[in-house]
């Protein structure tokens, strides 16, 4: 089993930066990608970026250029730092962690006023 304990979520301000942090622990063997989910209310969870073992790096249209993910393999560790936050940016965030099998935070919400 492996266990992800998230945080750095908050309330702020549009404009303002966050640090999202993700800590894998347990029986972890070998970790393949590492992503950062969302989901606002009412609307589906989307995927805001992803990082592979190797560093390579897809995002969401929508973050582009604000948000960067990257991750520390020897501490199973990821992380996702968000700049010039929005309110539309407001959603609680979910790691994830692919081994042979998905694993999902618990979630922290970001919350960005205008």
């Amino acid at each position: 089993q492996v266990q992800l304990v998230e945080s750095g979520g908050g309330s702020l301000q549009a404009g303002g930066s966050l640090r999202l942090s993700c800590a894998a622990s347990g029986s972890i063997y070998s970790i393949n990608a590492m992503a950062w989910y969302r989901q606002a209310p009412g609307k589906q969870r989307e995927r805001v970026a992803v990082i592979t073992p190797g560093g390579n790096t897809n995002y969401a249209d929508s973050v582009k250029g604000r948000f960067t993910i990257s991750r520390d393999n020897a501490k199973n560790t990821v992380y996702l730092q968000m700049n010039s936050l929005k309110p539309e940016d407001t959603a609680t965030y979910y790691c994830y962690v692919l081994t042979y099998r998905e694993y999902w935070g618990q979630g922290t919400l970001v919350t960005v006023s205008s």
